[in-house]
């Protein structure tokens, strides 16, 4: 039984915590950075690049052991895994980049980009569960929120990577290898489970709000000084001023725990006899909640009996719809197939383009690929943060209309993006269809895991959610490794350079994923429509009727 951690402050202490961790969380996402020089350094041809890429993708998403994990350990044992899977995943290929040892086997160099990014999944997982309890009654909120940091992270490391690595490879595998541990053990001891809030407060909307405008903040001040720093030659101490401001800005969030430090809301007194450290959220009648109060596994036989006297429960059925499930009560419904399937058509897509976003900007002659990165991650945490306030907006407005509309529209627009890339008219149509699927791609990660969660519950949703996620390196071992690399290896073997050049390198990849967010989007509106009644049934009213066994930790 996991304690819980009562008060106020420390579900926003361990909020401001995550948000180093989800930075350090998005790894990752710095693939293009060093992926030239592993082509270069190490001798790759494009197929055997974007296979490593394909590791990249499934170290990142397959989440099955932290998913389970995160149910039987506490958040500190999950976060030391993910220290020790960065420092020697990382550590190898620093070392074969650095070529501080020489002719490391490629299988050994693709196992160790597995283990190390697989740090994101254990870091990523252990805070997004722990926050999604704390917060129960403001999923998508935290979820935009804690996902839009990611999505920052590829900025962040970008910046750091200009300002203060000079644009080296080995060094930034370095700082990967050891400065990823150190957050990870700095932080390990604030995220940790709370008494959840009793309800929906404006103090609470307040707090989010700030957040929110503090990390918008942070995401155009990278990007502004990204170009900045790009198209003029900024001196030493100015890079190190625009780091510090940017370290300032990442600790924004624990503005809220200090301020309820020093300016204490008054807290009515509690009835005499109610122990304040228990979770204020008893459902307003037997009948509304009790279904999903059944399927508990700490239910007595005193509840029980209770229950079937108030006509509530009339005998052992299984969970529904809105209810928690174990995984393989959730696995055999035709809902989370769905979801499964929409998610990977729309991630799979989008993750091809960002393992291949360097090699795309070569090819249609950009030759500083960092600004695209950046736009990318830009646009990527408007997408998350974004879509993470509207969707919540969706379902508590009077047509309570399901997040995953916003799939079906986000990919509609996508089929348009890759037309664009696939027109390649100039560089601005490359800037411009790079950032409409930053903010496409982003939107699918905000929208699938609150929605993961209302349909099936938080008393599992780590190994739910993870395995939702493993849409992501399928995508991208079907559209990168086998079609992307094939089809630019097949275009340079026509040209007599090293690499290939012209819209012809990837214009058959993005008509096939034009195609493939066709089929996305068509489903998302098939699973829109059949989970209609259950968002109408959580969000009664217009505010979220929790469950009481989905708050159970």
């Amino acid at each position: 039984m996991v304690v819980l951690k009562a008060g106020s402050r420390p579900p926003w202490v361990g909020l401001g915590a995550a948000v180093w961790v989800q930075i350090a969380a998005g790894n990752a996402y710095t693939f293009p950075l060093y992926s030239p020089s592993l082509k270069s350094v190490l001798g790759f041809n494009q197929q055997q690049l974007t296979i490593l890429g394909v590791a990249n993708d499934i170290g990142e998403n397959v989440g099955i052991l932290p998913g389970i994990a995160c149910n039987k350990f506490p958040p500190w044992a999950v976060l030391l895994v993910g220290v020790c899977a960065s420092f020697f995943g990382y550590g190898v290929l620093w070392l074969a980049v650095s070529q501080s040892v020489q002719s490391i086997p490629y299988w050994l160099l693709w196992l160790a980009l597995c283990i190390g990014t697989n740090s994101s999944a254990w870091l990523g997982t252990a805070v997004l569960v722990t926050n999604m309890k704390n917060f129960p009654v403001s999923r998508g909120t935290v979820a935009g929120i804690l996902k839009g940091y990611v999505g920052l992270s590829a900025a962040v490391f970008t910046e750091v990577y200009t300002m203060v690595l000079s644009g080296s490879a080995s060094k930034h595998l370095l700082l990967l290898t050891l400065g990823i541990p150190v957050i990870g053990l700095v932080m390990m001891y604030f995220v940790r489970p709370c008494t959840p809030a009793s309800g929906e407060d404006s103090l609470e909307n307040g707090h989010f709000l700030f957040i929110q405008i503090a990390s918008l903040t942070l995401a155009v001040y990278l990007l502004a000084t990204t170009i900045l720093k790009d198209y003029f030659a900024l001196g030493d101490n100015i890079s190190y001023v625009f780091i510090a401001v940017m370290v300032v800005l990442l600790m924004a969030p624990l503005v809220i725990p200090l301020k309820m430090t020093l300016f204490p809301a008054n807290i009515k007194k509690l009835p005499e006899g109610l122990d304040e450290t228990e979770p204020l959220m008893t459902p307003s009648s037997s009948l509304t909640n009790l279904g999903s109060y059944y399927e508990s596994e700490d239910v007595t036989e005193v509840d029980l009996l209770l229950a079937v006297g108030e006509g509530a429960v009339k005998k052992k059925r299984k969970p529904r719809r809105g209810e928690d499930f174990k995984f393989r009560e959730a696995v055999v419904k035709a809902d989370f197939w769905l979801l499964w399937l929409v998610y990977f058509l729309g991630v799979g897509s989008g993750v091809t383009v960002l393992n291949n976003l360097a090699q795309i900007g070569v090819s249609l002659g950009v030759d500083d690929t960092t600004i695209l990165l950046s736009l990318f991650s830009f646009c990527n945490f408007l997408g998350r943060l974004g879509a993470g306030a509207v969707s919540e907006h969706l379902v508590r407005s009077t047509k309570t209309i399901p997040r995953t509309f916003l799939m079906s529209v986000t990919q509609l627009i996508m089929i348009l993006i890759f037309l664009l890339y696939a027109s390649a008219l100039s560089s601005v149509t490359l800037y411009t269809a790079t950032g409409l699927l930053g903010v496409c791609y982003g939107v699918q990660f905000a929208v699938m895991i609150p929605t993961a969660s209302e349909l099936f519950g938080l008393r599992h949703f780590g190994i739910i959610f993870n395995f939702m996620q493993l849409g992501n390196p399928v995508g991208a071992l079907l559209f990168s490794a086998l079609l992307a690399g094939q089809v630019y290896d097949s275009e340079a073997a026509k040209q007599t350079g090293p690499n290939c050049m012209g819209p012809n390198c990837f214009r058959a990849t993005f008509l096939v994923l034009a195609g493939v967010c066709g089929l996305g989007s068509l489903l998302s509106v098939v699973l829109t429509i059949r989970i209609r009644p259950v968002y109408q049934m959580l969000y009664a009213g217009g505010s979220f009727r929790l469950p009481q066994s989905s708050s159970g930790h």
